[in-house]
């Protein structure tokens, strides 16, 4: 079987150095700018998704992970899509970026696990920018939404 050709807006990872495509069959997001292996993303965005007029283009690590908001009123407990928190390296600007589909289950929630012990001050800093980190309370639904509603979860320390 043949390697996908390169298309337009793949690229290496500034972190780990992993090839990433940017097709959309692959990731299932339209607008790619992270890796699927450590995570990290690119500081591409200045205003929405996929605009790609940020002038930084500094790396950003992940920090976290959020709920997209969810107009859904109907909806029982908390919803919306699982994101993940990004921080520029750089200009320490945060945004907020879909999980992709080929992204690495155990590397997200070993994101979410380092956040829980990032303590109150950077819990603050996102909340400040008004993204609302998951907390230790949240456990559950990231691994529903990681592994499916009936999976054994882990116990979170």
């Amino acid at each position: 079987m043949r390697a996908p050709r390169p298309t337009f807006g793949d690229f290496r990872c500034a972190h780990c150095g992993g090839w990433v495509s940017s097709l959309s069959l692959l990731s299932g997001v339209q607008n790619r700018n992270h890796c699927p292996y450590c995570l990290w993303s690119c500081h591409l965005d200045l205003f929405a998704a996929g605009d790609r007029l940020s002038a930084c283009k500094a790396p950003m690590r992940p920090l976290g992970l959020t709920l997209k908001r969810n107009r859904n009123k109907y909806q029982a407990g908390p919803g919306g899509e699982l994101m993940l928190i990004h921080e520029c390296e750089d200009c320490r600007a945060l945004s907020i970026n879909r999980i992709a589909a080929d992204d690495d289950l155990e590397t997200i929630l070993s994101i979410f696990q380092a956040s829980l012990r990032g303590g109150p001050s950077l819990q603050a800093q996102m909340t400040s920018q008004g993204i609302l980190p998951l907390t230790k309370e949240h456990a559950p639904i990231v691994h529903a939404r990681l592994f499916g509603q009936y999976a054994q979860a882990p116990v979170m320390g």
